[in-house]
């Protein structure tokens, strides 16, 4: 999920900010298949315990809500997030520095999904409309992607919707060959 995020100095602390996700873009997970999120999908979320990672790495905390270095909030855009960075941890520093070069600008988070709706789209595609999130972890990564057990998950949830519909199509078929209308 794109954010472009940006170093900032303050008072002499270093952050590092920007958009953890934006509401309304379509990310698609496989061909046929996408995602969006809506606004108001993180509101109830945000007075949890919540950490920043590089690339989704747990031994690699750059920040977290409950020791006031990583502070989240949900705005109209999306969500946005600010990261206190320390000077004394080498890998935060050597982030910031990527993230300051433009090196790395995008961003990825560990969510479980508490709320959606599934439509299906005119050329026969399906997008999920997440509604409500529990939100448990926020990164800075080179590479931005859900987790593969999300993206399984999904597919399983598509084959489904496909199934259903060709059996529903199938079923008015007989009944039109038995006149019934």
């Amino acid at each position: 999920m794109t954010a472009g995020f940006q170093t900032r100095t303050d008072e002499g602390d270093l952050y590092i900010e920007g958009y953890f996700s934006v509401f309304g873009g379509v990310y698609e997970l496989w061909e046929g298949a996408s995602e969006t999120i809506a606004q108001g999908a993180f509101r109830e979320t945000l007075d949890c315990d919540i950490r920043a990672l590089i690339d989704h790495e747990s031994r690699l905390v750059l920040g977290r809500t409950a020791a006031g270095t990583l502070e989240l909030r949900e705005d109209e855009t999306g969500l946005w997030g600010r990261v206190k960075i320390n000077p004394n941890d080498q890998d935060a520093m050597n982030l910031y520095e990527r993230v300051k070069r433009g090196d790395v600008d995008q961003c990825s988070f560990g969510f479980d999904i508490l709320d959606e709706e599934t439509a299906t789209l005119d050329d026969g595609g399906v997008r999920w409309t997440i509604k409500k999130v529990r939100l448990h972890e926020v990164s800075v990564v080179t590479f931005p992607a859900y987790e593969d057990t999300a993206v399984t998950a999904r597919k399983r949830d598509y084959e489904d919707i496909r199934k259903r519909k060709k059996e529903a199509w199938q079923n008015a078929m007989r009944q039109k060959l038995k006149g019934v209308e």
